[in-house]
């Protein structure tokens, strides 16, 4: 028997509690915030007046504390890679090392570097714009109905941020040298209308996610009507708020207006026994800070049922189990942000360095197991091009050699209602082919132009 005054020896691979401290930086150290107050630092529209959208004002932000090389490097990737133009808040620039940045994880996915990527394979030869074909299963301009009783809703093409490995990059942002962006063609009051409109004769949705771009550059006077819309929808049961602007401008979700108009959806939500929450996007831990904090907990006080968050995989970020699991603690013990998704980086031009094999998260879901609690346990899924979101165990035949991995699904997408060979077709994804071993390389170097030739609409490939 255990001596119970001994202490025991964890010993564990991943230690707990994290070395990381939960506090906010000292915006000061960075020279072009140096006489910024806490007032004006905690002010939302200072922070949007201030935000960084082009290399110049990058510079000026960082000052003698950015590399020259590094400059340089991020210059050259807007004008030859870059699928997002630069735009970042005070806030989140402030989140980055400024010892390594380099390195620095939020460094490298918004404000990438020509010397981050990859020269051989840079971009995979079936990647495309919109990767997940959410386009194609619009419904209304702007309403993805991809699922059986969820529907995704577009209100904008505008985000707070702009991150380099946006899945929605044909959409969302600026033009860029590389990408003429698509645009709505519908004013945005028609383009609500027309999804309130489908919603109404659509009963078998039930599943609302309330997107973009993002939420938070939506005024409230106009995000306040739609979600009021939708509560008032009898088969409408979950409505998802998905802003990445409480990681990277948490003052917006601080501000009277809009606490107030959030808190009367809530209420409204509640008492109609509708689920109301919020997911953000927190890539690595040093985002999560106590202004993310307070401002969640001001969510939760009004009332949302949830904050969550739906981290990308990726490489140089957050994809080995040590920066996996902090940035879990640290949402989780700090901030009270459940940690709900990983997503695999999307299959979008130029995204190959950030991108990890099925095999490396079929690794990574399995070495943080057991770390969390079981509903805070994110799990890390695949969003398979006609499929969806899939655990990423649930591959049904998988080639390591080539880097191909098949996939099932059990429903119909909007574009194929009353196709049910659908349901007995196989769906191809594709791993980064650096990760792959050389005679997979040599594989696709000999298949490469007949692979990228091939139909993007091909539903299943089985090669």
């Amino acid at each position: 028997m255990r001596d119970t005054d001994t202490p025991i020896k964890a010993g564990q691979p991943i230690p707990y509690p994290p070395k990381r401290e939960y506090v906010e930086p000292d915006w000061t150290r960075l020279p072009g915030y140096k006489g910024v107050t806490q007032e004006e630092w905690e002010n939302a529209t200072w922070q949007r007046k201030h935000t960084v959208k082009n290399l110049r004002e990058f510079k000026d932000a960082l000052g003698h504390l950015l590399p020259e090389d590094l400059a340089l490097s991020i210059g050259q990737d807007m004008e030859q890679r870059a699928t997002m133009s630069m735009l970042i808040p005070p806030h989140m620039l402030n989140t980055m090392n400024m010892a390594d940045l380099w390195h620095d994880p939020v460094r490298r996915y918004m404000a990438p570097a020509l010397a981050d990527r990859l020269t051989e394979w840079a971009n995979h030869p079936k990647a495309s714009r919109d990767s997940l074909h959410e386009h194609d299963m619009w419904v209304a301009e702007g309403l993805t109905h991809r699922y059986p009783t969820k529907v995704l809703a577009e209100m904008l093409s505008t985000c707070p941020q702009y991150c380099g490995h946006c899945t929605r990059m044909d959409l969302v942002g600026n033009d860029v040298p590389q990408v003429t962006k698509l645009k709505f063609a519908m004013p945005q009051k028609d383009r609500h209308q027309a999804m309130l409109d489908y919603l109404r004769k659509t009963p078998s949705v039930r599943d609302v996610v309330v997107s973009g771009g993002d939420i938070a550059n939506l005024h409230i006077t106009q995000l306040e009507p739609f979600v009021s819309a939708l509560l008032d929808i009898p088969n409408i049961r979950d409505i998802r708020l998905a802003s990445k602007g409480l990681i990277g401008l948490p003052q917006h979700y601080l501000q009277d207006g809009v606490l107030a108009g959030l808190e009367r959806l809530a209420k409204k939500a509640f008492d109609r026994g509708v689920d109301l929450a919020l997911h953000t996007h927190a890539n690595s831990a040093q985002q999560v800070t106590p202004l993310v904090g307070k401002a969640t907990k001001k969510l939760l006080e009004i009332g949302f049922r949830d904050v969550r968050n739906q981290g990308v995989l990726l490489r140089g970020v957050n994809a080995t189990t040590q920066e996996l699991l902090d940035l879990c603690f640290m949402l989780l013990d700090h901030a009270k942000i459940m940690p709900y998704y990983f997503y695999m980086c999307d299959m979008i031009p130029n995204s190959e360095h950030w991108r990890v094999s099925v095999a490396e998260a079929q690794q990574l879901q399995h070495d943080i197991m057991g770390y969390l609690p079981g509903f805070a346990t994110p799990r890390i899924v695949c969003d398979v091009p006609f499929v969806g979101k899939r655990w990423v165990h649930q591959v049904a035949e998988y080639d390591r050699e080539k880097g191909i991995s098949y996939w099932t699904k059990n429903y119909l997408t909007s574009i194929e209602w009353g196709n049910h060979a659908a349901l007995q077709q196989q769906y191809a994804y594709y791993d980064p082919i650096h990760t792959l071993p050389e005679s997979g390389q040599r594989w696709w170097r000999a298949h490469e132009a007949e692979m990228a030739r091939a139909s993007e609409g091909t539903h299943a490939v089985h090669a």
